[in-house]
């Protein structure tokens, strides 16, 4: 009878981590759907003072000088281009977490619902970095040339590089819109992430509610 017992209590223990893992994935994949099309939508990068891709730091003594000699309007070209470039490529993020969620074992999702209130978008983000920078970078290095961004760049650092007693800069265009338009993604995944743990009674399944319902209320 003990032996009966125990037997149940262990298989009732590995449904319970089940449906913990289940709803875990089943979050995450609401979570990635609605901040992949929040990204990919006009503005999602570029209206965001928070995720706006603006020039980069070694890019500075560009923007200072051509702003003060009236060609700010190069500046801003290039920003709204990269953004849009961003945004484009955000468009790439969704089936690359989709699969690594699929692919998650209940060990780690079990770790991931102990762990911090970004714990998944941790865990996405080691898994998925190099798949989402080898997407993202010829989407952005196309929009770039599309937009218009790469001759924007171009004429901004020709510009530039004629201004006497001036550095000549030439920074990699694609490489930086990739790693910033990465930055923004993960950063609004960790946000999606914390709202799921922190109320899961507005999450629209019973599942989700339940088992984040319960971490929450045992913290």
């Amino acid at each position: 009878m003990i032996v009966c017992l125990c037997a149940i209590a262990g298989k009732a223990q590995v449904l319970s981590q089940q449906r913990a893992g289940a709803a875990l994935k089943e979050a995450l994949s609401a979570g990635i759907q609605e901040a992949t099309a929040r990204l990919s939508a006009v503005n999602g990068y570029y209206g965001n003072p928070l995720l706006r891709i603006l020039m980069p730091d070694d890019a500075k003594p560009v923007v200072n000088t051509l702003q003060r000699i009236g060609m700010g309007y190069l500046v801003d070209s290039a920003v709204l281009a990269m953004n849009r470039a961003a945004e484009k490529a955000a468009t790439k993020a969704a089936p690359i977490f989709l699969n690594a969620i699929r692919q998650m074992q209940w060990q780690d999702a079990l770790q991931i619902l102990k762990g911090s209130d970004t714990a998944a978008t941790a865990y996405l983000r080691k898994n998925t970095y190099t798949r989402l920078a080898q997407a993202f970078r010829p989407v952005i290095d196309s929009s770039l040339q599309q937009t218009g961004a790469t001759n924007w760049w171009e004429k901004l650092f020709t510009t530039y590089n004629k201004v006497p007693f001036t550095r000549k800069i030439n920074p990699d265009l694609s490489g930086y819109v990739t790693d910033k338009a990465l930055q923004g993604l993960f950063l609004t995944m960790g946000e999606e992430e914390k709202k799921i743990r922190a109320h899961p009674e507005q999450q629209a399944s019973a599942l989700i509610r339940n088992v984040f319902g319960a971490l929450s209320s045992a913290r």
